[in-house]
């Protein structure tokens, strides 16, 4: 599987040729905005964790532009139909959906999920994606929780994708803990360094995973890794 790193919790992840596009953050990002053409990006899929703004601003655009499928909340399915976005698969917790290249399974995130226009929007995700290549866990912003001791039983993980930052989400000792319990030597950092209260120091984080022989990736923005 090929992962392009967009910033923030904004990335891709290509299997079978088919583009799943997770948490688009684009625009209003000023560490990637200058460095990522989001009129350039490709998607099949786009993924939505939650509502908040670093995690949909560029949804409908990207949506609009490729005719992607939007796999999300029913609450934020609802929002994106007000916004013209038709083409979109609502979940819920404990959900799981066979797509055809992937199946998704939606877990427990424990965070927040407003909608930029103060709408609810529902509750907040966690997703297992199962491909024939591998497959993979993208927490979503969460905190730390007994919940991920589940997912070792419904998958065996080729990698993980993680919040790191901190303030908003689990920070890097969190993080390693959610790697132990998921049983993933693979962690890919997202949600970290875009605003003043998420800057990390990457190199303590990436010895704070490598204390417990897992290995934690800090992507740059707009590059991509095959995992």
């Amino acid at each position: 599987m090929n992962f392009t790193y967009y910033g923030h919790s904004c990335f891709s992840v290509e299997v079978k040729g088919t583009k799943l596009l997770f948490d688009p953050f684009i625009t209003p990002n000023e560490l990637a905005n200058k460095v990522i053409d989001v009129d350039t990006i490709a998607a099949d899929y786009i993924l939505v964790s939650h509502g908040h703004a670093d995690h949909i601003a560029d949804c409908v655009r990207i949506a609009g532009r490729t005719g992607a499928k939007v796999i999300c909340s029913w609450e934020i399915y609802e929002w994106l139909g007000k916004q013209g976005v038709s083409n979109a698969h609502p979940m819920n917790t404990g959900g799981k959906w066979n797509f055809g290249d992937f199946t998704v399974k939606v877990v427990v995130a424990q965070h927040s999920s407003g909608l930029p226009d103060g709408t609810y929007g529902g509750n907040p995700f966690g997703f297992i994606i199962y491909t024939a290549e591998g497959n993979f866990y993208y927490s979503g912003d969460t905190a730390l929780t007994l919940d991920m001791q589940l997912i070792p039983g419904w998958a065996e993980l080729s990698f993980a994708v993680l919040p790191i930052g901190d303030n908003f989400t689990m920070d890097v000792a969190d993080a390693v803990q959610c790697a132990r319990m998921v049983k993933c030597q693979q962690v890919i950092g997202v949600h970290y360094d875009t605003f003043g209260f998420i800057k990390i120091d990457h190199e303590k984080a990436k010895k704070a995973f490598a204390d417990t022989s897992c290995t934690l990736h800090l992507l740059n923005i707009g590059e991509t890794i095959k995992l």
